[in-house]
């Protein structure tokens, strides 16, 4: 889709600052200079352009009670698509990709309170039958903030003090359930999208917005804004890199590698004796060749050699999870 600099920048606009007000078109269009129409317009062919995949809230899963892990297994690569298919069967698998490892196979994975995210990820493993798998829930977030700078001189999120993880989960009403359980819904493209949300839970559409800003003031919601296809938007390539850290230099590292603005991810995560490997980045460029000159960069910065480059290779799922359907 061949994109002009309204589009970008409006792109821009949907990532961070979607405003939780009765007309949002309007208020983006006014930043913008454009009418209403046009901005719903643009929106409309952004999504049949397939650069726009959605516009909701975006919830912390641990302060909502879930609870979520990475997953990496290795399989023979004649049975990885079989496998994959199985494991996307699940509920709480968002993200699903074939990786250039022998570890070749990496997945998210999500789990309700009351459930254990590892022995849900160690059967999906028995399941497909995994030759070795490594349970890689995070230990501590160095940032988290994914966008993607459509423009080149807009403000990426900057990395925020370090924080241990799980964080303890925030006690949740029924109103506040049912609250989650619309906002996670994709936005209608119309003037007053939030009008339809509001009737169907039995509020006035000020009630809503209201109540929408408590959550985001209360860090249940991350943020509310688009959620882009990352390759049609520009950004073809993405690789996780994998370092290995003196444990002793672990929040120093962290901290260094998320300041980077290509960072969108950074986190600690368990060693094992086969998987050195102790924190984690993604970060995405437009080709391959950006991405190893980046981590290199990066490398350099903190003084660190030993590291991989885990690209994927294959996608077999990405969607957001549902929370308390």
């Amino acid at each position: 889709m061949n994109l002009d600099d309204t589009d970008r920048q409006l792109l821009n606009l949907l990532q961070g600052d979607f405003p939780l007000v009765s007309q949002p078109y309007a208020e983006l269009g006014a930043r913008l200079g454009v009418p209403e129409e046009e901005v719903m317009a643009r929106v409309r062919a952004l999504q049949e352009g397939q650069v726009l995949r959605q516009i909701n809230a975006i919830f912390d899963s641990r302060r909502l009670g879930y609870r979520a892990t990475l997953v990496a297994l290795r399989l023979p690569p004649k049975r990885i698509d079989a496998a994959a298919g199985r494991i996307s069967q699940h509920p709480g698998v968002s993200h699903n990709y074939r990786r250039n490892h022998t570890y070749n196979l990496w997945f998210t994975l999500t789990v309700p309170p009351g459930e254990d995210p590892e022995a849900t990820a160690h059967r999906l493993a028995r399941e497909v039958e995994a030759e070795s798998a490594l349970y890689l829930p995070a230990l501590r977030q160095f940032k988290l903030g994914v966008f993607f700078d459509m423009t080149g001189d807009s403000q990426t999120p900057k990395a925020a003090p370090s924080s241990p993880v799980p964080s303890a989960p925030s006690a949740l009403n029924e109103g506040d359930i049912a609250l989650v359980q619309a906002l996670q819904q994709s936005l209608p493209v119309a003037s007053r999208p939030f009008l339809p949300l509001a009737q169907q839970l039995g509020l006035s559409e000020k009630a809503l917005l209201a109540q929408a800003r408590g959550l985001r003031e209360r860090g249940l919601m991350r943020r509310f804004g688009a959620v882009l296809y990352h390759r049609e938007a520009g950004f073809a390539a993405n690789a996780m890199v994998c370092w290995r850290a003196d444990p002793a230099r672990v929040e120093e590292l962290g901290q260094a590698l998320a300041a980077f603005p290509q960072v969108t991810h950074a986190y600690q995560r368990p060693t094992y004796p086969d998987w050195p490997y102790g924190v984690y980045t993604m970060i995405h460029a437009r080709t391959r060749k950006e991405c190893h000159a980046l981590a290199a960069t990066m490398a350099e910065k903190i003084g660190l050699k030993d590291y991989l480059l885990l690209f994927s290779t294959k996608e077999y799922k990405k969607q957001r999870v549902s929370y308390f359907t």
